[in-house]
């Protein structure tokens, strides 16, 4: 092989390598990019945010008008509170719920069982808000408008089938011989299944993000179903602050700021269980 030739192939190998790391920084910077603008003008008066919204704030231009008037006008604290009681129950009862369900019919083979995992994963491709008049009926009829439950309800039948189905993938990748041995030494169903649970602990977390993420950030069904001053969520609550002619941009971005900061702290604890959850399914 010639010099030329060698020199070519360095090059193409280099490139190969350098394309999908600048593919990956841009994707990164754009993804940032509203998240940083949220930030910085948060902390700037009206008028810097307008003529100047892509400078930091200085001292001429930095400013908490923004988070008095969201203390002080709004009751954040119950925003807050709704909101992550909404988000973690969901949460808990997602995975909860649909690990026992995924262990269950991938381990127990009976009859229908094919067809209700089918019927499972067909609710992945159902919106649910295509269905928001018949909840709304029902939640009215059992008493659960303005009531945090029936938020709770709806995440955790909206996440269960994606749940469902991504658990059931790694069930199947747990060794039986690991389970018969279990069952020989006299263990119990709960006990094997709460045997097995650790080693689909990264699909859990994987799910966590993608569970988690959406319900914090979810306008529709705060809005229909618990629009009420005690049990409005965050994004919700933020509403107050848009109006039709004027808008309070300040306290819009003072609240946004503050939303994103336990949601941000929960995805760097889940993020390491997410590629784990990657790595495993590529191995696999």
């Amino acid at each position: 092989m010639s010099k030329a030739n060698r020199t070519l192939k360095k090059i193409k190998h280099q490139g190969g390598r350098i394309v999908p790391h600048l593919i990956l920084i841009t994707y990164m910077v754009i993804a940032l990019f509203p998240i940083l603008l949220i930030l910085i003008n948060s902390f700037k008066n009206r008028a810097s945010i307008f003529n100047s919204p892509f400078s930091l704030p200085n001292a001429e231009t930095f400013s908490l008008v923004g988070f008095e008037t969201v203390f002080g006008r709004a009751d954040f604290e119950r925003y807050f509170l709704n909101s992550s009681i909404v988000t973690l129950a969901s949460l808990l009862f997602t995975l909860l719920i649909g690990a026992a369900a995924a262990y269950a019919l991938t381990e127990y083979k009976f009859k229908g069982s094919t067809f209700l995992s089918i019927y499972m994963a067909i609710g992945i491709m159902i919106p649910i808000r295509l269905g928001t008049v018949g909840i709304l009926q029902l939640m009215v009829r059992f008493g659960l408008v303005n009531q945090l439950l029936s938020l709770i309800l709806v995440y955790v039948a909206m996440n269960l089938p994606m749940t469902i189905f991504i658990l059931s993938n790694f069930f199947q990748q747990v060794p039986v011989e690991l389970k018969s041995a279990a069952r020989l030494d006299g263990a119990s169903e709960y006990q094997i299944f709460g045997l097995v649970i650790p080693l689909v602990r990264p699909a859990l977390g994987a799910i966590g993000i993608f569970t988690m993420i959406p319900i914090w950030n979810d306008l529709w069904f705060p809005l229909i179903l618990a629009p009420g001053t005690k049990t409005a969520t965050i994004t919700l609550g933020v509403q107050q602050f848009l109006g039709q002619f004027v808008s309070d941009w300040n306290a819009v971005l003072a609240s946004l700021t503050m939303a994103m900061v336990p949601i941000l702290i929960l995805y760097l604890f889940f993020s390491k269980q997410m590629v784990r959850s990657i790595t495993a399914g590529a191995i696999k």
